[in-house]
Order: C-alpha cells, then structure tokens, then sequence
C-alpha cells in the first residue's frame, strides 16, 4: 500500500483567497489571544514582508514546504 498526502483548505485570512497548503507549516496569524490561528497566503507574505522590514521586524519565511501536501503519515 502507497502513502498519501493530505492537503488543507481554507480561505487566507489576509486576502480571503481560497488556498491550499500544509496545516502543520503554513505561515499563520492568531487574530485573538483567545482564537485559533488563521492561514496567511503566499501573495499576503510577500505583500507584508517590506513594512515588516521597514519596521525593523524579521521577515517572514515560510517553510519550503509551506504550501505543499502533508504526507499521510504524519496526521
């Protein structure tokens, strides 16, 4: 028996575009203390990594695998 892979959707909390991605590695924002994180685009990083830099802040760098399936056996 093969292996496979599962893949996550949501909407992207910044953008609302609808993604696919790794639930386990996406780049994510917590709205609210008390809420769960939401998933962040590759557009939205890559929108807000220059004020983040202009801020003085590190940017953000998604794992390379960030957007790609989980493998099934790490459920």
């Amino acid at each position: 028996m093969s292996s496979g892979w599962v893949y996550c959707h949501a909407y992207c909390f910044g953008c609302g575009k609808f993604m696919s991605f790794n639930p386990r590695r996406v780049p994510s924002i917590r709205p609210k203390p008390d809420m769960p994180p939401e998933p962040v685009c590759q557009d939205c990083i890559a929108r807000v990594n220059p004020t983040r830099i202009a801020n003085g802040l590190e940017p953000i760098v998604p794992f390379d695998d960030a957007y790609d399936p989980l493998p099934e056996a790490e459920l």
